[in-house]
C-alpha cells in the first residue's frame, strides 16, 4: 500500500497545510505554529506537542493540503487522535499512519470505494469544550475545506482571534 500511495501522490512527501499547537491554560487559549515535519509525520507531532509540558490541555491541528485534518492530543495512556477522512490514507503517509496508530481494521480495497469518513475518537476535545455531537456536525460538513472545519473548531472552543494571528504570520 505505501509504494501505491507514493506512486498515486508524488507530492505527498512535502503537502500543503499547517499544524499548530493549542494550550488551554488557567483558562486561557494559547495558539504557535508546529513545523512543517508534523504533516508528514504524526510521531514528529505527538513529540512537539509532548515538549509544550504544559499543566493544561494540549493539542495540535494539523490540516494537511486542505484535503483532511487531524486533531492530535497526547495524553499519560497514549496518544488520542482524530483523523477527518479516512481515506486520506490511499494518498498521504501521515492518514495511513494515524489509521495504524488507531488500530483501524480498514483494508485499502475499503477505502477505495468508500466516501470520506472520520476514524479515532470524536470525544478527542470534548473535556475541554467541544463536544462529540457538535464535533461530528463540523465533520459532516463536506463541503467546507479542512482549514475552514478548523476554523470551525476553533470558534465553537473560543480561540478563533488566537489560531486566526497564528495563521496570518503563517501567510494562510
Amino acid at each position: 500500500m505505501e509504494a501505491q500511495r507514493a506512486q498515486n501522490n508524488p507530492g505527498s512527501d512535502n503537502p500543503d497545510g499547517f499544524g499548530v499547537a493549542v494550550v488551554r491554560e488557567d483558562g486561557k487559549w494559547r495558539c504557535s505554529p508546529m513545523s512543517k515535519t508534523v504533516l508528514t509525520s504524526l510521531s514528529a507531532a505527538e513529540t512537539e506537542l509532548r515538549e509544550l509540558r504544559s499543566a493544561g490541555a494540549v493539542f495540535g491541528l494539523l490540516d494537511i493540503d486542505d484535503e483532511f485534518f487531524l486533531i492530535v492530543r497526547p495524553a499519560p495512556s497514549g496518544t488520542r487522535l482524530l483523523l477527518s477522512d479516512a481515506t486520506a490514507a490511499l494518498d498521504y503517509d501521515i492518514a495511513a499512519e494515524a489509521l495504524e496508530t488507531l488500530d483501524a481494521d480498514i483494508s485499502a480495497e475499503d477505502l477505495e470505494d468508500a466516501d470520506p469518513f472520520e476514524e479515532g475518537d470524536l470525544g478527542v476535545l470534548a473535556d475541554i469544550g467541544l463536544p462529540e455531537p457538535v464535533l461530528s456536525v463540523i465533520l459532516d460538513e463536506t463541503d467546507l475545506y479542512a482549514d475552514e472545519q478548523l476554523g470551525r473548531i476553533a470558534r465553537e472552543m473560543g480561540f478563533a482571534d488566537e489560531l486566526a494571528a497564528v495563521l496570518d504570520r503563517l501567510d494562510r
